[in-house]
């Protein structure tokens, strides 16, 4: 799941997930209300990595982390969230490893070498 609302990020992302695996299927999402919305209605596939964004309009990255906070241990336990930003700012780097569930923090792109290392350290 690409939550993002930069459409030409996620176009860009997609092209990069789809380049490590053609079979990938991919749920880009523009914001984190939606990415709630559809994380909370069961509705399948359900995704095994969330690549979330921190500035985005309505709800950001960190106001969706809340949220995710409060689902579900099982719900969440089941994919891996790796923040993908522009910010490489310390503060936001340290910020997103309080939270036990985000994996780790990566600014953008995401580039076929970044989903390599993901895949070999998360789906192997």
């Amino acid at each position: 799941m690409l939550i993002d609302d930069n459409s030409h990020d996620n176009f860009f992302h997609e092209r990069a997930i789809k380049k490590t695996d053609p079979e990938n299927i991919i749920i880009p999402m523009n914001s984190g209300r939606e990415a709630l919305e559809y994380l909370t209605s069961k509705k399948d596939p359900h995704p095994d990595l969330i690549l979330l964004d921190i500035n985005m309009p309505g709800m950001n990255g960190w106001e969706f982390l809340q949220e995710y906070n409060g689902l579900d241990k099982e719900l969440q336990s089941r994919a891996i969230i790796i923040m993908l930003t522009n910010s490489e700012n310390p503060a936001e780097i340290e910020r997103a490893k309080t939270w036990s569930f985000v994996s780790e923090y990566r600014t953008k792109p995401l580039t076929k070498e970044i989903m390599h290392h993901i895949i070999g350290k998360y789906f192997t």
